[in-house]
């Protein structure tokens, strides 16, 4: 049986005259689903076998479109012992584009709680794969969703806001902390504690948006930071953009391992993250000093 890489760079190859080109395990090629007049289709491999599909051109195709377009099941993207363990569960919607299964759904919705777009995370997270992938809702595709956040002119089809949206708004409303640690794994983890209010931003560290300050304005907003290089400038940006707004900001850190949910998984609580910043204490500490 021909390896799932093997038959699909054959497929492009005899579908669009173009021969993919790259190294062993990654290649560019003409994506077959949109007139591509400059290779904008990438190919990978995971360890596992799994052939991973991107299309980085203005239609920003979708893996089914590709597959599709080359007259292939989606089960071509997979080896045959992943096919086997797919069979079992025929009505499972756990596809991701990765070639993964689904293990969480994160869902954004605007204030009055109507979707907007949403993150996945597959449970294979490393070995060339990053583990997550944005979708926005399209009634026309079989399961619904589009895995891309842009339109077929590349620009971005979705309005981005702040995870939680409307519980953020509620908080800020009744005074109440908001907690802001990098991802939506570490927001679920802080908002399984009693009381507690906690929102992100899509696609993890650097991605935190300019617009999301004006949900913020009169916010207690404590970041929580990975402790590592890039949580930190992710924790600067976030403050330099909300410093104008916010009543008070505090920076913390995770006392057991590198984020919120690390912290929380090893037995701390919400009340003893490390603090390590107050660019804006909160009012009645300043008049204390």
């Amino acid at each position: 049986m021909t390896a799932p890489f093997a038959l699909i760079l054959q497929a492009l190859y005899d579908t669009t005259g173009y021969a993919p080109r790259g190294s062993a395990t990654q290649k560019s090629a003409r994506c077959p689903a949109h007139d591509d007049r400059h290779p904008s289709l990438s190919i990978g491999v995971t360890p596992d076998g799994v052939v991973m599909l991107t299309c980085h051109g203005g239609a920003r195709c979708s893996v089914q479109d590709v597959m599709a377009a080359l007259d292939l099941p989606m089960t071509a993207l997979w080896p045959a012992d992943e096919r086997k363990t797919r069979r079992l569960k025929p009505t499972a919607d756990r596809w991701m584009p990765c070639g993964h299964d689904r293990v969480a759904d994160y869902r954004y919705t605007d204030e009055h709680g109507h979707l907007l777009y949403g993150v996945s995370r597959c449970n294979r997270k490393g070995n060339g794969c990053q583990g997550f992938r944005q979708w926005r809702p399209d009634s026309s595709t079989r399961s619904g969703r589009r895995w891309s956040l842009h339109g077929p002119d590349g620009s971005l089809a979705v309005r981005l806001v702040p995870y939680r949206l409307p519980e953020v708004i509620t908080a800020v409303r009744e005074q109440r902390v908001i907690m802001i640690p990098e991802g939506e794994k570490d927001v679920e983890t802080l908002r399984a504690r009693p009381g507690i209010t906690a929102t992100c931003n899509a696609m993890g560290a650097g991605k935190w948006r300019p617009d999301f300050a004006r949900y913020f304005h009169g916010a207690d907003v404590s970041i929580i930071a990975d402790r590592n290089q890039a949580g930190r400038r992710h924790a600067e940006a976030v403050v330099a953009n909300l410093l104008p707004v916010a009543r008070s900001i505090y920076v913390l850190q995770a006392r057991h391992g590198v984020d919120a949910h690390d912290h929380l998984t090893s037995g701390g609580t919400t009340g003893d993250f490390l603090p390590v910043w107050a660019p804006k204490p909160f009012p009645r500490e300043e008049i204390r000093r």
